[in-house]
C-alpha cells in the first residue's frame, strides 16, 4: 500500500470513529458495542498474525508492555463509549485532539523530554482554552452532557499515559503485537463489564451491528497497523497533521450523517484547540528554513 493512501485511510477512519462508536452502542447498550468490537477486532488480528507468522512473544517483558497497553485501552474506551451517549460525536474528535498535548506534558515529566518551551506553552494554553469553550457549551446543554465530554477528556489523559508509559519501556517487537497483547488483556475485561453489567440485548438494529463490525475491521485490525505503518514511513511532524484533519472531518461528518448541531461556540473552540496543537507541534520548525519538496520523501 502506498503512503498517501495509508495517510488518507487513516484520517477516514479516525474522522468517521466518533460517530461509529455512538451508533454501535444505539440499542445493544455501549458495553455490548465495545466487547464486541474487541472480541471481533482481536480475533482478526490474531488470525491475521498467524496466517502471516508475525512473532507475539509471551516472556515477562512482553507481558508487562501488554498490561501497560491493555489496562489504559479498557479504561480509556470504556469511557469514550459512555461519553459518546451524552454528547454529539464530532465533540470527541475534538477532545481527543488534545492527546498529543496531553502526552507530550505526560513525557516532559516522565521521559525529562522538553515540552514547556516557547511555542509550546502557548500551544498548551490555546487548547486549554478551546477545551473550555466545548464544556461551557455541554453545560448549556444538559449536565450529562458535561459528564460527557469529562468523560472524553479522562479517555484521552488515560490514552496518553498509556502511550507515553509504551515510550517509556521501549518494547522492542512488532506493533501489530503490542496491539494483539493490549486486545489480549483488555477483551476479557470488556467481556465481564458487558455479562456483569446490562447483560446481552436482545435486539442489536442493523446500523448498531454495521457500526460494530466496521470499528472492528477497520478501527482495531486495520486502522492500528495502517497508522503505524504511516508513523514508520513519515515524520513525527506529518503523522501529527492527522490530528490537526479529523477533529474538523469528525464535525462535519456529524452533522452532515447524524443531523448534530454545531454551534459557533463549538467551532471557536474546535480552532482554538487545532491551532494550539498546532502551534504545539510545529512552532520551533516554523523559523527553520527548509526546501518546499524533498525528494526523498516518501509521500511523494
Amino acid at each position: 500500500m502506498s503512503v498517501p493512501a495509508a495517510y488518507l485511510a487513516v484520517i477516514l477512519i479516525w474522522s468517521t470513529t466518533p460517530l461509529a462508536i455512538q451508533w454501535s452502542g444505539d440499542g445493544p447498550g455501549f458495553l455490548f458495542g465495545v466487547a464486541a468490537r474487541m472480541v471481533v477486532g482481536l480475533s482478526i488480528l490474531l488470525a491475521g498474525m498467524r496466517l502471516l507468522r508475525v512473532d507475539f512473544p509471551w516472556d515477562r517483558a512482553s507481558r508487562r508492555v501488554y498490561l501497560v497497553g491493555g489496562v489504559p485501552l479498557y479504561l480509556a474506551m470504556t469511557s469514550v463509549y459512555w461519553s459518546a451517549q451524552y454528547i454529539p460525536s464530532g465533540w470527541i474528535s475534538v477532545i481527543f485532539g488534545l492527546s498529543p498535548i496531553f502526552i507530550g506534558v505526560l513525557a516532559g515529566r516522565w521521559l525529562g523530554e522538553d515540552s514547556f518551551s516557547g511555542g509550546r506553552g502557548i500551544g498548551m494554553l490555546m487548547g486549554l482554552a478551546g477545551l473550555v469553550l466545548v464544556f461551557a457549551e455541554s453545560t448549556e446543554v444538559s449536565w450529562s452532557a458535561a459528564l460527557g465530554v469529562l468523560g472524553v477528556v479522562t479517555s484521552a489523559v488515560v490514552h496518553s499515559i498509556s502511550a507515553v508509559g509504551l515510550k517509556r519501556l521501549q518494547p522492542q517487537m512488532p506493533a501489530v503485537s503490542i496491539t494483539a497483547g493490549s486486545l489480549v488483556v483488555a477483551t476479557p475485561l470488556f467481556v465481564a463489564a458487558c455479562v456483569i453489567g446490562p447483560g446481552w440485548p436482545e435486539h442489536i438494529p442493523q446500523r448498531a451491528l454495521l457500526s460494530i463490525a466496521y470499528l472492528a475491521v477497520m478501527g482495531s485490525a486495520i486502522g492500528f497497523p495502517l497508522y503505524f505503518f504511516v508513523l514508520k514511513k513519515l515524520s513525527a511532524g506529518r503523522v501529527a497533521l492527522i490530528a490537526l484533519v479529523t477533529p474538523i472531518t469528525a464535525l462535519v461528518l456529524g452533522s452532515v450523517a447524524n443531523g448534530e448541531t454545531v454551534s459557533v461556540r463549538v467551532w471557536v473552540g474546535a480552532a482554538l484547540i487545532v491551532c494550539g496543537l498546532a502551534c504545539y507541534e510545529y512552532w520551533g520548525r516554523w523559523g527553520e528554513s527548509k526546501p518546499v519538496l524533498d525528494k526523498d520523501d516518501p509521500a511523494l
